[in-house]
């Protein structure tokens, strides 16, 4: 099963996705970290986040770039936690590829898919302020839409979580693992 869950931040994203896959699969759970530690606001979130895993289960598997390369164990339940970063770290760190960044992430999801038994990925809802933004921030908005939109298109459920509350939108109609 795949499932893509969305939400702004601070929206309860992280939770819900976590409580899915403890729902998923009692067996071998792998978080993937895609938060790159750097300066004390993002050291601060990696810290509340292993708290709220702590005694859940999960192995923590750190990748901020390169995702296709990830070692994952066959029949596993994968939560990708989040996107926005992994796409971010691609895009501006210095270990990122920098081009055809959607097309290197999506190899990389479709390769997780193909060896995972689940997979929940978390991103972020970037795409309703309408404000305007520099050229860089409209590359990385694009990278996202387009990362966004393939994911959705393959998962079995898209849902965003909105105040705690998930709101479901695609709920077992999809074209499943057809990658």
């Amino acid at each position: 099963m795949v499932i893509l869950v969305i939400g702004g931040s601070g929206s309860g994203k992280s939770e819900y996705a976590e409580g899915r896959c403890v729902q998923l699969n009692m067996k071998e759970k792998l978080y993937i970290a895609t938060m790159e530690p750097f300066g004390e606001e993002s050291l601060t979130r990696i810290a509340r986040h292993r708290r709220l895993r702590q005694g859940k289960g999960f192995d923590t598997l750190d990748c901020y770039t390169h995702l296709e390369e990830a070692k994952i164990p066959a029949g596993s339940t994968v939560l990708l936690e989040c996107m926005s970063n992994l796409a971010a770290n691609e895009m501006f760190s210095p270990a990122g590829r920098k081009e055809d960044t959607a097309a290197i992430i999506l190899s990389g999801v479709h390769r997780l898919i193909r060896q995972a038994e689940h997979v929940v990925i978390v991103t972020n809802q970037v795409f309703s302020d309408g404000l305007s933004y520099s050229p860089e921030t409209e590359s990385y908005l694009v990278v996202m839409a387009r990362v966004n939109e393939e994911i959705a298109r393959i998962a079995d459920e898209v849902v965003e979580v909105v105040h705690g509350i998930p709101v479901f939108l695609k709920k077992g109609e999809s074209e499943g693992r057809k990658i």
